[in-house]
């Protein structure tokens, strides 16, 4: 954590009310029913709208997904045949994903995001000219985050396209996804790991994928050193937040004797702890997110406001998503004791507690504004190292830096439509003896 003077406290706001008092009075529906309070405020849309916004919202992330899921078999032989081939058109294919994803909320759920950070990622995050978000973490990490909501990982394959790193993220995820039809098989080639929450059946598969991810390849967007660019991505509290979760955390804190948490569930150490051991010497940081979403009442759950059809359809997505980011040196963790690494975990998630209910109370994490003009220079991915502001609050959006990087999402569909195209002339010339064939 960072010193106090280099870490700027917000003002209080003037009415230190409740949030749950802030959420404003609804009415009632067309039936007399009262409207429930929402975060978000009203609904923005009516029904007929709503229809129209989900067939949009279906027919172009339908339309994608399969383009995508054909280019993901197409390219799948290259395992056989090229592995660094085939490791770099699937991050290819990934980067596709990441930009459909972030269309997705800038069309449909448009969202403020607010950032900062301890001193540990000083001059690692900041602001474009026009106002986007750029971040400079390294090509190698692994990130952890309390889970908030089903949807944190979209926000967070959002900070890795802001570090051109969209084509490289590896989620660790709960076994029962893998079953969804096309997502599943197309998260399986992008190397996804699985867990079932059985350690002996878990850690096998675990250890397959992280070899993988040491392996070095010398092919097309691999990494500086020959270690394909990573960014581990994993929760270790399981699963995200919910009365039912948030029961079964407390269970599990009184039979171990341990401190609840209110804003979080109990972390598990043990995959965590797994993956440092087996990626050690070729990661050198944790980055740990803190995540919170605005409006929701303290004792409420973000799952239950923020619904797939209230986030996208009734245009009633989080009115922002705060982020604090720190990071920690893999050689100051200690890896190979499972009872110290258990007890370093659960504190770093007791500070975060402190950080969510500063938070709800304050509407707003801390900010670093301080600078390395003391002599301490923070050394940026490059390596350099020079005096460094503290990036303070950061207000941004989720979007495209570019508009014309929507294309981006098939551009291996675009390089088959060419090859095909050149084929299909090629063999009218030589069978037909022209370009058109019998026509």
């Amino acid at each position: 954590m960072s010193s106090a003077q280099d870490v700027k406290q917000p003002p209080p706001p003037p009415s230190r009310v409740a949030i749950s008092e802030l959420i404003p009075e609804l009415g009632n529906d067309l039936l007399g029913k009262p409207i429930e309070a929402h975060p978000a405020g009203r609904v923005r849309h009516g029904v007929l709208v709503q229809v129209v916004r989900m067939l949009q919202f279906a027919t172009w992330f339908s339309y994608c997904i399969s383009n995508m899921a054909v280019i993901q078999y197409l390219g799948a032989p290259l395992y056989f045949i090229n592995r660094d081939y085939f490791y770099a058109y699937m991050a290819l294919s990934k980067q596709s994903f990441g930009l459909l994803i972030t269309t997705i909320t800038q069309w449909f759920s448009p969202t403020v995001v607010r950032i900062s950070g301890d001193r540990s990622v000083r001059g690692q995050l900041s602001r474009t000219e026009d106002g986007l978000l750029r971040t400079d973490f390294p090509e190698r990490l692994i990130m952890i985050a309390n889970h908030q909501l089903y949807s944190d990982w979209l926000y967070l394959w959002w900070v890795a396209y802001t570090n051109n790193m969209h084509g490289h993220i590896y989620i660790i995820l709960k076994e029962s996804l893998k079953y969804i039809p096309i997502l599943g098989p197309g998260m399986m080639l992008y190397g996804f790991v699985f867990m079932a929450r059985n350690w002996a059946r878990d850690k096998p598969r675990l250890r397959h994928r992280l070899q993988k991810l040491k392996a070095r390849h010398g092919g097309p967007l691999s990494g500086s050193q020959g270690l394909d660019p990573m960014w581990l991505m994993l929760f270790p509290e399981g699963t995200n937040l919910s009365a039912n979760t948030r029961k079964g955390s407390k269970k599990w804190a009184d039979k171990q004797g341990l401190k609840d948490l209110q804003h979080q569930l109990l972390p598990r150490s043990t995959g965590f702890q797994y993956c440092l051991q087996e990626l050690k010497g070729t990661v050198d940081w944790v980055y740990d997110c803190t995540v919170a979403y605005e409006g929701i009442p303290r004792d409420g759950y973000g799952q239950d406001y923020f619904t797939l059809r209230s986030t996208y359809f009734q245009g009633r997505p989080p009115k922002s998503v705060n982020m604090y980011w720190r990071r920690f040196a893999v050689s100051s963790i200690p890896v190979e004791d499972a009872q110290q690494f258990e007890l370093w975990l659960r504190q770093r998630w007791l500070e975060k507690e402190q950080l969510l209910e500063q938070y709800v109370r304050d509407g707003r994490f801390p900010a670093d504004e301080g600078h390395d003009s003391d002599g301490e220079p923070a050394v940026g991915r490059d390596g350099g190292s020079k005096v460094i502001q503290g990036a303070g609050f950061i207000e941004t959006e989720v979007k495209l830096a570019r508009w014309y990087e929507i294309g981006r999402i098939f551009v291996l569909m675009f390089v088959y439509a060419l090859f095909a195209y050149i084929l299909t002339t090629m063999w009218n010339l030589a069978v037909h003896g022209s370009f058109q064939g019998n026509g």
